[in-house]
């Protein structure tokens, strides 16, 4: 990821099927860029772009979550079904190697749990999070990758 990125992926983070998937709300452009200007300058964040056929299409990161190293991504819904974010996955958990490594994905997004399955993360149960500016209260499914495991 690189500055030149973000405007790309701002306009991502808005489209309202995407949201009500992923069950997040949107940041505003103020809340974007503080977020992306903290992760790219933190030295513990690694943030890959993703592209498909030359294209900007999402982004992957592993970043510190409740003290855990965990994993996060988006991809533009004009790209949903193609199998980009299994192998972008795939991908990262090759450059990214610590482990333990921890996902979380709304219990109702069975796209992200099918990506987090299909890459060797072993779901290990639900648990209620309560709303927070980016995300509204659901039942997220709670997912690791155990040592020596990646697919």
């Amino acid at each position: 990821m690189v500055p030149g990125d973000l405007p790309t992926i701002y306009a991502y983070q808005l489209d309202p099927e995407a949201n009500r998937m992923a069950v997040t709300n949107p940041r505003t452009r103020e809340g974007f860029d503080a977020h992306w200007a903290r992760s790219l300058s933190d030295p513990g964040v690694i943030a890959r772009a993703i592209t498909a056929d030359g294209e900007l299409v999402g982004h992957i990161a592993c970043f510190v979550m409740d003290g855990r190293d965990s994993v996060g991504y988006w991809i533009d819904r004009a790209h949903w079904g193609r199998g980009i974010a299994s192998a972008a996955l795939g991908r990262f958990l090759g450059i990214v190697t610590k482990r333990p490594l921890h996902a979380r994905a709304a219990r109702s997004n069975a796209g992200s749990v099918r990506v987090l399955t299909k890459c060797g993360f072993v779901l290990t149960g639900y648990e209620w999070a309560e709303a927070t500016e980016r995300f509204p209260a659901c039942e997220e499914a709670v997912f690791v990758l155990e040592s020596g495991a990646a697919s």
